[in-house]
């Protein structure tokens, strides 16, 4: 009966001296949030190289909010035409600076926070548009597959697009006298004015809309809207995301 009892107390120890040790062990840390940057982005936004996002405004945002989130930050770059199937399939699970209304599906949508400009510019060797209705039936620099609501509002059937592949090269193209008037964004503008890239003396901007950008959550995304939403609130509040912005001004 001894031997029988110190038998059963020496597995008794044993099994709890497993638990203790399974208590003790480093926990498994929680996996990186994959991040969806657009291939056709360009700087302030992102540059890509070799398929690698190596810098740029969606890469800085992304990994200020990994370090909110506790969670390493991987971005992949994705065509614009797959960005909503590859969030919704859950290849990535994060996409910033994006509006609801830009992309359809079951996504959860973030306070909107990342403020920025839509812009029609004019060379200043072109008549200055007193308003926006004032460019009735003349080309405007636009980018392929972007939609502009207002100007299609304000102007129906007789806005009349000009397109070009991305945001850089519609401003080279107003550089170049191919256009005389042109949309975009006042973060890319200021960006390419600052970095010498761009140097056509331009009319004061007539500002389409104001922007104010969110982030896009995957359905199958570990991070929930709660949690992430905290994280931008804490993101504005203590300046960081300025300093960031301030960064490509």
């Amino acid at each position: 009966m001894t031997r029988g009892y110190r038998g059963w107390a020496r597995r008794l120890l044993a099994g709890l001296g497993g638990l203790l040790a399974g208590a003790h062990a480093p926990a498994e840390p929680p996996r990186p949030l994959v991040l969806l940057v657009e291939t056709s982005g360009l700087m302030p936004h992102a540059r890509i190289e070799d398929d690698r996002v190596v810098e740029g405004l969606q890469l800085d945002l992304g990994q200020a909010l990994g370090r909110r989130l506790g969670r390493e930050i991987v971005a992949l770059p994705v065509p614009r035409k797959r960005l909503a199937e590859a969030l919704q399939r859950g290849e990535g699970d994060l996409l910033c600076d994006y509006q609801s209304d830009w992309l359809p599906g079951d996504f959860a949508w973030s306070r909107p926070f990342l403020p920025d400009q839509a812009l029609l510019v004019s060379a200043a060797s072109a008549p200055a548009p007193a308003m926006l209705t004032a460019l009735s039936g003349q080309p405007v620099g636009t980018v392929r597959g972007y939609v502009y609501p207002e100007m299609t509002q304000l102007l129906g059937g007789s806005f009349v697009r000009d397109d070009a592949p991305d945001a850089v090269t519609n401003l080279r193209k107003l550089e170049r006298g191919r256009t005389q008037h042109a949309l975009t964004g006042r973060r890319v503008l200021s960006y390419q004015q600052r970095i010498g890239e761009f140097k056509l003396a331009l009319h004061p901007p007539l500002v389409v809309s104001e922007v104010l950008a969110q982030c896009a959550l995957s359905p199958s995304s570990p991070v929930k809207l709660d949690v992430l939403n905290a994280a931008i609130r804490g993101l504005v509040a203590d300046g960081e995301l300025n300093r960031l912005l301030n960064k490509y001004r």
